[in-house]
């Protein structure tokens, strides 16, 4: 009887220290607890102090952790934005591209697209290197504007596709004028023709005339020179790409006979 009081006390001693080890172990655990709320913040002042490395850790944690809280949404594109200001271009895309696919109702999906856009955008070194960041990035910008008409980030776009297109006008330009310094006219006024087809609201509009007009003259084709002059006068009568034209056709017409052409053709 003794016996058994010792064995049932026992077993009941040790459920309690058990139980009390338990509860120690879950208040531990309350104490260590963290929310997705808390570590969001703690993860954006590595960010704002800018020490990606540790930030990233912190969202890709969070992800990890709370993968259905508004905080893993917004820290994987944290995550993509990290990847955008370390260069890491590509890595980016895929980042955000994957956002897209995995949440294509998101709120924020129109800044989305724009880092994508932006991402492209960013890898345009220089209008003589590889114009595929040129396509992508005009592609990527129109399907912000088109989608997200109303978007903030939509009149950033349109800004950034005048600059892409002056990026495309540029070498179009470099290689006409090759192609005139090396007598290759033809060759050289479709170049410069497709400036002003295209890209005529870049900067390069009235040098694309002049040049053509240098074209066009140097094959004998006056009247075409003078028409493309004219053009040149009506749209830009104080660029100094006029008076060049002007001057060119002037060495070998009459001045008077010049204005008189110049007149006719809008008269």
């Amino acid at each position: 009887m003794i016996k058994h009081f010792f064995t049932t006390f026992s077993i009941i001693v040790f459920l309690i220290c058990c139980s009390s080890k338990k509860n120690n172990q879950l208040s531990e655990l309350e104490n260590d607890f963290i929310s997705p709320e808390e570590m969001y913040v703690d993860a954006m002042t590595y960010f704002n102090n800018e020490n990606f490395v540790f930030a990233d850790q912190e969202f890709k944690k969070i992800v990890k952790l709370f993968p259905l809280s508004n905080e893993a949404i917004q820290s994987e594109i944290m995550i993509g934005f990290i990847k955008y200001a370390l260069m890491n271009y590509d890595e980016a895309i895929l980042q955000f591209r994957k956002i897209i696919n995995k949440y294509p109702s998101h709120k924020n999906l129109d800044y989305i697209y724009y880092m994508v856009a932006m991402s492209n955008y960013e890898q345009i070194a220089h209008h003589e290197l590889d114009g595929r960041y040129n396509e992508l990035s005009l592609e990527a910008f129109n399907q912000v504007i088109i989608r997200f008409p109303d978007s903030k980030y939509s009149k950033d776009s349109a800004q950034k596709i005048i600059l892409v297109k002056t990026n495309k006008a540029a070498k179009h330009m470099e290689i006409g004028r090759f192609y005139l310094k090396e007598k290759k006219y033809i060759a050289a006024l479709n170049r410069f023709k497709t400036v002003i087809e295209e890209y005529d609201e870049t900067k390069f509009t009235p040098e694309a005339l002049h040049r053509m007009v240098e074209s066009y003259y140097a094959i004998g084709m006056t009247e075409e020179a003078f028409q493309t002059a004219a053009v040149l006068g009506h749209n830009y009568p104080n660029s100094k790409w006029y008076r060049y034209s002007y001057n060119l056709i002037n060495e070998n017409e009459i001045e008077e006979s010049f204005i008189k052409k110049i007149s006719n053709i809008f008269n």
